[in-house]
Parts: structure tokens; sequence; C-alpha cells
């Protein structure tokens, strides 16, 4: 679509408001709206002011004025707004040099997706995440000086077989096992279809819904593979939707990691393959049908993991989903079958347009423009130096004898851990000045202020179970 086309669209659907939306560093969208008859041919080009010092991560109060650029191509038609509004995701520039800003995540995404083609490996590097989420009736938190506490409740938690709620009429999901009965034990049927058409609505490529292991509303809906910008785009709009579309039902949708103890957590598994000239790289004649590339991709994945995570897992609560016993990928090993490695390799398909390599350690609390970004220059390190990714580990790492379990690496602990390994280990996302200096330092930064040292010096509730007494 171009600025003339979104004009013509603006007229075609009587848009009264054009609201123009961006990442912010962490990960979460920022907006900010103008009346339609603002929006000129002339603002694709000249953008909009508006003060970057307020926005988490960014600039100082000395140089906060920052420009917001429409992409036209990113154009949609917002499906909750009661004016009629159009909206756009936009790049961050400076005002004075009109250089794309360094800490706009979508413009370290931007620029991993030119670097790779400059590389000459491959044209495209192509994400199809799974992202899993929760949807729950009511949520209560806080935490303060002398309290702190959580409350989530659903009609399908295992927790409410017992309540009255005039009339129970049972249906309630065991732990672990809301993968997939049908209605009316999985009470999210509807509520799922109305997010799958709002997201076709919008324009995205959706595959298929349905309920996770959880219980208490574990969800997932799948989009098709697109390329990484594109991508990463599509998983801001799909938050988006969730989270509103739940609203609008009078509930609450959370992506955050591990909302529920003793269950499964909410990960986004993704899927990465590399293609040039629309002909699939990954497909080869090795192991799992893998090509040589599709192998030192996931050298340069598992041997960069640790720092990786930094952006893929980048919350304490996501070291609460990444613990042995559950679905969560804690070995840093490939497989072609095995689900308790980090890298796998789907074999649903022998096209070779089907064959990909699936990350399974990110979860849906990233930033997706900095995760795959991380995830493609992770790829191109293996690649170019021809990073082995060792023996494949396809027996039931949980039958291991414990030498041979000490022997697989696993994924870090904690978020601090991974903030270690990234200041360790980071020089292969300078490359191509894909992640800068002052990205990695202010991520780093950013992250053991606000939430690693957040959590870290506030009690615990369960402190009071285990220390109250002493």
């Amino acid at each position: 679509m171009t600025p003339r086309e979104v004009l013509a669209l603006c007229r075609e659907k009587d848009v009264k408001a054009v609201d123009f939306r961006f990442m912010d560093f962490p990960g979460l969208w920022q907006h900010f709206t103008i009346p339609v008859r603002r929006l000129t041919e002339d603002v694709f080009e000249d953008g909009l002011g508006f003060d970057g010092s307020s926005i988490r991560g960014w600039q100082a109060i000395n140089e906060s004025d920052m420009l917001v650029v429409p992409q036209a191509e990113t154009a949609f038609i917002d499906p909750f707004t009661t004016l009629p509004t159009l909206c756009m995701i936009c790049n961050i520039q400076d005002p004075i040099t009109r250089e794309d800003y360094s800490r706009d995540p979508r413009n370290v995404a931007r620029k991993a997706a030119n670097y790779l083609k400059s590389t000459g490996i491959a044209d495209t590097a192509n994400f199809g995440p799974e992202a899993e989420f929760f949807i729950f009736d009511d949520v209560r938190f806080d935490q303060n000086a002398r309290e702190g506490y959580y409350h989530v409740d659903s009609i399908e938690g295992e927790w409410n077989r017992g309540r009255d709620e005039q009339p129970n009429l049972g249906h309630k999901l065991r732990y672990k096992e809301g993968y997939f009965p049908v209605p009316p034990a999985d009470q999210m049927m509807n509520i799922r279809n109305e997010m799958m058409q709002t997201m076709i609505d919008c324009g995205l490529d959706v595959e298929c819904q349905h309920h996770e292991v959880g219980t208490a509303g574990q969800s997932e809906i799948d989009l098709r593979f697109n390329e990484l910008v594109k991508m990463a785009d599509d998983v801001v709009l799909y938050k988006y939707i969730v989270k509103n579309v739940a609203a609008r039902n009078n509930k609450t949708a959370t992506f955050m990691p591990k909302p529920i103890f003793g269950d499964n957590g909410s990960g986004m598994h993704t899927h990465v393959s590399f293609w040039k000239d629309d002909e699939p790289l990954f497909a080869g004649s090795g192991y799992a049908g893998l090509s040589d590339m599709a192998l030192h991709a996931i050298g340069g994945l598992l041997r960069h993991a640790p720092a990786l995570l930094a952006f893929t897992n980048p919350t304490t609560n996501s070291y609460k989903r990444l613990v042995p016993g559950y679905e969560a990928p804690v070995n840093l090993a490939y497989s072609q079958r095995n689900r308790s490695a980090a890298c796998r390799i789907p074999m649903y398909s022998p096209s070779p347009k089907s064959k990909r390599v699936e990350f399974r350690c990110p979860d849906p609390s990233c930033n997706p423009y900095l995760a795959f970004a991380a995830i493609t220059m992770a790829a191109i390190d293996g690649i170019q130096n021809k990073i082995s990714p060792g023996d494949p580990l396809d027996k039931d790492i949980y039958d291991l004898e414990p030498e041979e379990a000490a022997n697989v690496a696993t994924t870090p602990g904690s978020l601090d851990d991974a903030l270690d390994a990234l200041a360790d280990d980071h020089d292969f996302l300078l490359r191509g000045d894909v992640f800068t200096p002052d990205v990695i330092s202010t991520w780093i930064a950013y992250k053991r202020k606000h939430e690693a040292d957040a959590v870290r010096l506030r009690p615990h509730p369960y402190e009071f179970c285990l220390y109250y007494d002493i």
C-alpha cells in the first residue's frame, strides 16, 4: 500500500482518526492519534514529532525530540475503536540527522534483515512463532511495603471444581490436560474464534487456533510464517488483538510466561528458515533432512543461546517456565522429535519448503523485533563459522544416566544469568551495526535495574511460608 492508497482507504472507510504505533524498548506498543485531516502525503516523508525521553529506555531529557515516520504498507483499520480509526506502524528517526534511531526495535529488525542479504547467505529469514497465552476471568495483584500477592481465576480452572457457581456445571480442565478436549471442557472456543477472525480481518494469515496444555484458559493461535520484519509487526498486532478481544468479552489475556504454579507456562516456539530467490536453504540430505547450512545455523543458536535468551526470554518470570519437567526446552541440544531440546526439527511434511528449525526457548514476553533479529544473527554466525551443533539428542533426557545428562548444557537459570551471558557474548550481534554497543549496554542496564534487581530486593510471599516461624 502506498501513501496515496492509504489516503484513499481513509476516504473509502470514512476514517475520522489516524493512530501512529511504535514499539518501546522493552516491548510494549505505544501510540498517539491525529484527526484524519492532518494526514497528508507529506507526513509519510516528514514524520511527526513526539517526546522520546518519556519512552522507556530511550532518549535523555536534553535530547528528547524524535520523529515517528508512518509506514504505509502497515496500515489497517482498528477493529476496537468507536471512532473509525486507521492505524500505521512507524519507524523512529532523529529529527536533526534524519537517521533511523538505533534503539528503535523495528530498526534493529530491519538492519538484521538487510545484514542477512549483505552476507550473500540468503535474502530472506522467515519466522513462524507459536505464541501461547492465558485467558483469565479475573486477576488481582499488588506489591508494596507491607504486602505482596497475586490472584488469578478462570471458569476452566481445576481449582474451581468445588466452587458454588449456582450452578457449577463441572467440565473443569485438569492440570496439564488442556491439549485439547472439545467443548464444553474447552470453554474458550468462541473467544478464540473471535480472536482468529479479528486477526484475519486485520490482514494476519492465521493457520489454526486451539486450547493449550494448561488449565485455566491457556490458548494458542498460530500464524503462517513470514519474513522477519513483517512477522514481528504481525506478532505485535496479534498481541493487541488477543488482549482487546478478551477485554471486549469481559476477560483478560496475558502473555506472561508462567502465571500459574505447577502447570505449563506459555512459550513462543519460533520456527526459522533462510531462503534465497524463493528457494528454501534449510532442506538437504543431512540429519532430519537438513542442509549443512541448517545444521550450522543450529550450531550458532546453541552456542549463543545463553546470550540470546536475554532477548528471547527477557523477564524474571521467563525462568519460572524454563525448568525441567515440563515442555519447556531447557536442554541446549537439537533433535528431530525431542521436545525437551532447545532446537527441534519438525517432521510433519517431507516438502523442502517446510524444512525449518524450531527454536523452542523463546516466550511471548519478548520484544519480537529484538528477539527475531538476535536469532537471525546467531544463525548467521553459525553458518559463517561452520559451527557444529554436535550430535543430536534423540533420547528422552529424563531417562539418561546421570553422567550422560551432565554433559548436556542447559539454559540460564535466571534473567541475571542470561544478562551475564549477553555481556560476555554479543560480538555476533554487533556485526553490520545491527545491534549497537549502546543497544546492548542499555538493554542490560535497564533489565537489571527495573526488573532483575526490582524483584530480587522485594520479599516474596512464599518466603513467609518458609521463614516466618524461624
